[in-house]
């Protein structure tokens, strides 16, 4: 075991290959521009999905809401959160429920029977349960027609969620439950 560290370190630390000589610095110059790339192609498939469903959302809108003479404008990136949403059940028409978050913003939420896990307090519970006006939290996936797929819904049972006073935002108005 000694022999083959001793060999991996050696092999290493040696500043030639065979008859080309590469220097530690220039192995670490090639091995930081590697890293930079792997960095910048998530962040790029990052945005790539994002704008993917702020698109899709807004070539369904009609659709997904009826005619609005304008459409509403999101927060400082002009995106919506195409991976959930936290709000009040405003319309149910299974397997669709719409929920409208604080902002006023309505996202159309799919339920599938076998892939969605819906939740009030510790309890499970089925997708006609649901009822208007119950405030919910949404996990999920975006998908090619601006909805979101559901993963997972918790009825909250108190209401909205407001965090205390010290972890909301400055700039952030007060909550109303």
């Amino acid at each position: 075991m000694k022999k083959i560290y001793e060999k991996i370190k050696n092999f290493l630390s040696s500043t030639s290959f065979g008859n080309l000589k590469l220097s530690n610095k220039f192995l670490y110059i090639i091995g930081s521009i590697v890293i930079a790339i792997l960095i910048f192609s998530a962040g790029v498939s990052v945005g790539f999905h994002k704008a993917s469903f702020g698109r899709a959302w807004g070539d369904n809108y009609e659709r997904n809401f009826g005619m609005m003479k304008e459409r509403p404008v999101f927060g400082k990136d002009n995106f919506p959160n195409a991976h959930g949403a936290i709000g009040k059940i405003i319309k149910i028409e299974l397997p669709t429920i719409i929920v409208q978050d604080k902002d006023g913003i309505e996202k159309v939420v799919l339920i599938k029977d076998n892939d969605t896990k819906i939740q009030k307090i510790n309890k499970e519970v089925k997708a006609n349960e649901l009822s208007v006006s119950d405030f919910v939290v949404v996990i999920g996936s975006p998908d090619e027609k601006g909805q979101i797929e559901a993963k997972f819904i918790r009825i909250m049972p108190f209401g909205m969620p407001v965090p205390p006073p010290a972890l909301q935002a400055p700039d952030m108005p007060p909550l109303q439950q």
